[in-house]
């Protein structure tokens, strides 16, 4: 697809969008459905490449029916994306940022990602004026206001495949294995995953890993069932105790989050030396977002998208979408970065007390 860094058409009504963050399944659904809405209206809708990065360089390619009308079932986003922080040097990237939202006559713009790419947007709503809507997406679920944002199903059903292929080795050689899933703050991909999947053990960052607890876990699941192994699934952002083990690392990306990675291999070799149990070790790392979305995710991105595109249209910005049940809702973008979603106590509950075995 050609893309521009000239000024746009101006005989239509121009809207932006943008998907920002890691690439989740589910973003083109989002696209798709904008495109068909805003074209019924008669405005014209203009990609920024790769997240903020796009409309600060002006970068942005003209979406049609013609050139995305078959992207639903794709993974991905046509229009990329990046971990790009105008904040970062606001005097000048939000400046040129500006510039480029001038000269194109941009009437709003939906900005669909994660909670850095959401904080990015009210900022822009809050401190400059921006028109701006928010779809929320991560395969993390951690964003607030949302009971679930799509990428996390087909995240969590790409983590259960994997596990499940897992387990025939983990019989076969009467191994533990552990399974490192992506979650830096929250675990709910660990929970969902490891509870569809009957892990062992399941380590979430909401709560701090007892070692000697998992071992012991370990051990009495061998003496008292029939499985001579076992699986431990852990999300990366899960922490040891004070004083034993640590998974962070000192690189820190745009939005200076910690570089996260590690905590499977350093498990696997705590486990094996207190049970004496062969262990190994398997992190699913961008497994997990690849592929093409789950059914569930590409019909929430539909939802998402046309509810997006219709508070454009009546002119409600500073919004974001969110899903309340099975109710598509509108929230104020700062409930969805206020704080960050952790994995509710009760579901805590049943991933430490269903499949231990008393």
């Amino acid at each position: 697809m050609e893309t521009t860094t000239e000024k746009a058409d101006k005989t239509l009504g121009s809207v932006g969008i943008l998907t920002g963050g890691g690439d989740c399944p589910g973003l083109n659904a989002v696209i798709g459905v904008v495109v068909r809405k805003m074209a019924k209206a008669g405005k014209k809708v203009l990609g920024f490449l790769d997240g903020w990065k796009g409309i600060i360089d002006g970068r942005f390619m003209e979406l049609t029916i013609e050139n995305t009308s078959e992207i639903v079932p794709l993974g991905g986003t046509i229009i990329g994306t990046s971990r790009t922080n105008p904040y970062k040097k606001p005097e000048e990237s939000i400046a040129k940022l500006k510039e480029v939202w001038n000269s194109n006559e941009l009437e709003a713009l939906i900005a669909v990602g994660g909670d850095d790419t959401l904080k990015v947007a009210h900022r822009l709503h809050e401190e400059e004026g921006l028109n701006i809507v928010a779809v929320p997406k991560t395969i993390d679920n951690d964003i607030s206001g949302t009971d679930f944002t799509f990428g996390f199903d087909t995240a969590v059903n790409n983590a259960v495949a994997a596990i499940d292929k897992v387990r025939t080795t983990a019989h076969s050689h009467h191994r533990v294995f552990v399974v490192e899933v992506m979650g830096r703050h929250a675990g709910w991909i660990a929970t969902y995953a490891g509870l569809a999947a009957g892990a062992d053990v399941i380590l979430v960052p909401e709560k701090e890993i007892n070692l000697e607890e998992v071992c012991e876990t370990l051990k009495r699941n061998r003496e008292h069932s029939q499985h001579n192994y076992n699986i431990v699934v852990a999300a990366e952002g899960a922490v040891f105790k004070k004083g034993d083990y640590v998974t962070q690392q000192a690189e820190l990306d745009e939005f200076g989050n910690v570089m996260l990675g590690g905590i499977a291999e350093q498990l696997s070799r705590v486990i094996e030396k207190h049970t004496g149990f062969e262990t190994r070790n398997v992190v699913l790392g961008h497994l997990q977002r690849g592929g093409v979305p789950s059914a569930f995710d590409r019909v929430l991105g539909i939802r998402y998208g046309a509810c997006a595109a219709q508070l454009v249209l009546d002119g409600e910005f500073g919004k974001m979408v969110a899903l309340r049940g099975n109710q598509i809702v509108v929230v104020d973008i700062a409930e969805g970065v206020a704080k960050t979603k952790t994995v509710d106590a009760d579901l805590l509950k049943t991933t430490e007390e269903f499949f231990q075995i008393p």
